[in-house]
């Protein structure tokens, strides 16, 4: 039962991470609070569903949903940077124009079944005998490592350097020339890509694609990178993206476990409550560490007088 659980969080927790992985680009190297990742979420979903089930090869259908999203990044970035819209305005805009985006890619279906549909998860259960839950998990660590290694040897590059310089002080990057807003526009562009990426996968593993699938998403992703940072903080930028990983599957299985004990009658519909108590500790989680750390620094002193 617990190895059970165990798997089928990490199974989760892995395609996850992708969409835990864009919201880090936005949140955290650019420090924008972008919600338009619960619009794209499911557009990328939609974008994978309705073209696998036109008869797209799966590997095409996940990568014409990670242009969808990146479009959708591009359209934020524009919104952001040319309108001067706040961030936080500029993602419940997108979000909320890309539900009926999302219902016209569908057919104008709130649900999009992909039962008896080829996945790009289906060659790997074929050729190797893998389980569901195997071959997601095996897959998925193939295409976050690809992300995370290409995303390591950009954010080196002069480009990239330029980008996390927009998130860490926009004046002083203006100031020695560097283009602020189109910096934020890409970091916007990655992000989306990303999320929408993972939003292909997840309809894939579960079967459907729905216009609610990204209800909570900024929940789970905001969870994900601040979990990752509580456990191993301080590290290079790698070790920060690759950490992303743990922080989604130790979110997954929290939630897994509250979902599973047969002491306590939850339903499905209060997953969100505890989603967000959960999120409520996480953030909270770094002041209690700075508390304890005065207390202690008190108490050595008191006691070297």
């Amino acid at each position: 039962m617990i190895l059970d659980v165990i798997s089928s969080s990490f199974s989760q927790g892995v395609v996850w991470a992708v969409m835990a992985i864009g919201v880090y680009i936005t949140f955290r190297l650019l420090d924008i609070a972008d919600l338009s990742a619960e619009g794209v979420f499911p557009l990328g979903g939609a974008i994978a569903a309705i073209l696998i089930t036109n008869g797209l090869n799966p590997i095409f259908a996940t990568a014409a949903a990670f242009a969808g999203g990146a479009a959708g990044g591009l359209l934020a970035g524009w919104i952001h940077t040319k309108l001067h819209i706040p961030p936080l305005l500029t993602g419940i805009l997108l979000q909320t124009g890309l539900y009926s985006v999302n219902f016209q890619v569908m057919g104008g279906r709130s649900n999009l079944a992909l039962l008896g549909q080829e996945t790009i998860f289906t060659p790997m259960e074929d050729m190797f005998g893998f389980s569901k839950n195997m071959s997601v998990t095996v897959l998925g660590l193939i295409i976050l490592a690809i992300i995370i290694t290409l995303l390591v040897l950009f954010l080196h590059t002069e480009m990239g350097l330029s980008l996390r310089a927009t998130g860490d002080n926009p004046r002083m990057s203006e100031a020695n020339g560097i283009n602020t807003n189109l910096m934020k526009t890409l970091g916007y562009i990655i992000g989306n890509g990303l999320i929408a990426l993972s939003g292909a996968m997840v309809a894939q593993k579960d079967g459907f694609a729905d216009l609610s699938m990204g209800i909570g998403t900024i929940v789970i992703g905001l969870a994900s990178v601040i979990i990752a940072e509580v456990v191993i903080p301080n590290q290079s930028i790698g070790f920060r993206l690759t950490s992303i990983i743990l922080g989604s599957f130790i979110y997954r299985l929290i939630i897994d476990f509250i979902l599973n004990q047969p002491w306590i009658d939850i339903r499905p519909t209060d997953l969100r409550l505890f989603s967000a108590i959960l999120l409520g500790f996480v953030l909270y989680f770094p002041q209690i560490q700075r508390q304890f750390g005065r207390r202690k620094k008190s108490a050595v002193s008191g006691g070297a007088k």
